[in-house]
């Protein structure tokens, strides 16, 4: 009886180990969700690209960001959710950098109208003043 008691424990103990051991191995087999979040960030990322006339200042780095949630949709659904993942993070990087070069763009677009138009400024005022005199 001694040996019983003895061997219960143990049992009990071989018993949870390979039911851990079990639950670890659905675990690690399950496969990784979606990455949602991402492809929606890389989307949204595109259409404020675009709205900001990132195709007009910056079409290569858009047309990256395109090319780049065309290739996450397509990982998706190869299951490939790590390549998904980096795929998304990818193409929403490329519409910001779309989006800064696009206002980056713009931008110097503006300073130099206004430049220009101090310039027209200055020179009105030189004909002014030599005309006065």
């Amino acid at each position: 009886m001694n040996e019983t008691l003895l061997r219960l424990p143990d049992r009990r103990l071989r018993i949870a180990v390979g039911f851990a051991a079990s639950v670890l191995i659905v675990a690690a087999c399950a496969s990784t969700p979606p990455p949602t979040a991402n492809l929606t960030a890389a989307r949204s990322a595109i259409t404020d690209a675009e709205k900001a006339d990132a195709g007009h200042y910056a079409a290569p780095e858009l047309g990256e960001a395109r090319d780049k949630l065309r290739a996450a949709d397509h990982a998706v659904e190869e299951k490939r959710m790590d390549g998904a993942l980096r795929l998304a993070d990818e193409s929403r990087a490329d519409a910001e950098l779309a989006s800064a070069k696009t206002g980056e763009a713009k931008g110097a677009a503006v300073n130099l109208e206004m430049q220009q138009s101090n310039q027209a400024l200055v020179e009105e005022m030189q004909r002014k003043s030599g005309a006065a005199q």
